[in-house]
């Protein structure tokens, strides 16, 4: 099912914005949101344009964000998305997990930061909780 036609048939659900530079984890983690009972992807992005256009179009209720994104920095997208939209949380899942890394993102406003091969399933559980509220 494409991100239309999962926008359409869930009138109220928790709406996640993913950026993610690789393809294959982006698929991986459309499945993750898309297992969540109440919640769907909004929509996807590989680069810091792309993401910020998507973002501002969808206005999701919370994103998902590796900072190690092509054509620039993951940390350009939570700067702007903070300064725009300090309502959506934002959480970082990263292989770079580096503290200088996580302290300049909570700096700038993310929500969270999860390490991507060890702590995926933590932030699969934030989402269920939070997609809960959409569930009847």
């Amino acid at each position: 099912m494409n991100i239309e036609e999962q926008l359409a048939s869930h009138p109220a659900a928790l709406d996640v914005f993913i950026v993610e530079g690789s393809s294959d984890v982006r698929e991986r983690l459309e499945e993750l949101v898309g297992s969540i009972a109440g919640a769907r992807c909004a929509g996807t992005a590989g680069t810091v344009d792309e993401a910020l256009g998507g973002i501002r179009t969808t206005r999701p209720d919370a994103v998902i964000l590796d900072i190690g994104i092509s054509e620039g920095r993951g940390f350009d997208v939570i700067r702007a998305l903070h300064g725009s939209h300090p309502d959506i949380p934002i959480y970082v899942l990263s292989n770079l997990v580096l503290e200088p890394y996580r302290r300049l993102a909570a700096k700038l406003g993310a929500s969270a930061f999860y390490d991507k091969s060890t702590q995926m399933e933590q932030l699969r559980a934030v989402l269920a909780r939070s997609a809960a509220q959409y569930t009847p």
